[in-house]
């Protein structure tokens, strides 16, 4: 056997633990970097996640009124990981969400803590109960509104809530898309 072949090999492969080592433990230290938000940024951040409840709660009773469009129900379960996305941020930067209820017992659905979500959520409802044109309607405005909010509320905010933002705004787009399909169908 040749010893330094064998020794060239122990030394790739202690060479690769290393690096791999020293990697993760630089990433390790870049992402326990502990960044302190302002008082306005966790406001931003419990009013995503409000928002996103409020999508996936209108989402969920416009979808009982209207059970033949099955465009609310898939849908609602992607609100469902939006709403898990924003409050896994919420939780990392210390804004309390816990009475926030997340239960989709009929008697959670629809209730906010934040008046205008509350206000947001019955004139999204008043509107659906129109027709299921008006109902599709609604579900684009409250796409199109979140593609807004989550653009504005990236502004200056650390790279993990931009990117969770950029990933829910994308989230968003595909809704907008599954929308404008059912509106036209329905129109």
């Amino acid at each position: 056997m040749d010893t330094s072949k064998s020794r060239r090999g122990f030394i790739k492969i202690m060479g690769i633990g290393a690096l791999v080592t020293a990697t993760s433990s630089f990433a390790a230290r870049r992402t326990t970097k502990t960044v302190t938000l302002t008082d306005e940024q966790k406001d931003t951040l419990f009013f995503i996640f409000q928002e996103e409840k409020v999508a996936r709660d209108v989402y969920i009773t416009l979808g009982k009124l209207y059970p033949e469009e099955s465009t609310f129900a898939s849908i609602q379960l992607s609100e469902q990981e939006h709403i898990l996305s924003a409050q896994v941020l919420c939780e990392r930067y210390g804004v309390d969400t816990s009475d926030v209820n997340l239960s989709l017992e009929d008697d959670f659905i629809g209730q906010f803590e934040l008046h205008v979500m509350q206000e947001l959520y019955n004139q999204c409802i008043e509107l659906g109960q129109v027709s299921l044109l008006e109902a599709l309607k609604v579900g684009r405005l409250i796409e199109v509104t979140d593609i807004d909010d989550l653009e504005r509320a990236a502004e200056g905010m650390p790279s993990d809530v931009v990117n969770t933002f950029e990933n829910l705004k994308n989230g968003s787009l595909n809704h907008l898309a599954a929308f404008e399909a059912a509106i036209s169908r329905e129109s």
